[in-house]
């Protein structure tokens, strides 16, 4: 088989590779953060965030495919049953690298990945423009039921006038 030509490979070969980020994967799921050099946790963020979509759908389908990449039952289940109805609200972007200092022994750039539980600053601004949308909402509302019965109520105090009118006059 050709090597191959797209870069350096973690571990050396492919198999290698695919279990170190089977392996920073489950860390990540089970922990909610991990410190890594910066290559591996460049590398780590799309194959998470593949993972973390699939648990969203949640399909039996999904979970064995899932569990071929992570062979951890008890990460796949924690993924599936309790971390998926967290991103349910979210379209992507569910891990962050923050860059940290390097490592003391090799002087290797060291980042920590870790997953995004709480909520984001766009999604907070657009919850609240659509709250101030539904206040603009209501008060129209409002104002048109007022315009409604103003004219009902002018009718029934003319109505009413007329009647100790009439009652005035007998």
């Amino acid at each position: 088989m050709p090597t191959p030509k797209k870069g350096a490979r973690l571990g050396g070969s492919a198999s290698h590779q695919k279990h170190i980020l089977s392996n920073l994967a489950a860390s990540l799921i089970q922990h909610g953060a991990i410190k890594t050099t910066d290559a591996k946790a460049k590398l780590l963020r799309p194959y998470v965030e593949k993972i973390i979509t699939k648990a969203k759908a949640g399909t039996v389908a999904d979970r064995r495919n899932v569990l071929k990449l992570i062979p951890n039952k008890e990460v796949v289940t924690y993924l599936f049953n309790e971390l998926a109805p967290k991103f349910e609200g979210r379209e992507g972007g569910y891990t962050r690298i923050v860059k940290l200092e390097n490592r003391k022994g090799d002087n290797a750039p060291v980042s920590q990945i870790s997953l995004v539980l709480e909520e984001t600053v766009s999604t907070e601004a657009t919850r609240a423009t659509r709250a101030a949308a539904s206040k603009k909402a209501e008060e129209a509302e409002a104002a048109k039921a007022e315009e409604t019965e103003a004219p009902e109520a002018e009718a029934e105090a003319t109505e009413a006038a007329e009647a100790t009118e009439t009652s005035d006059e007998k």
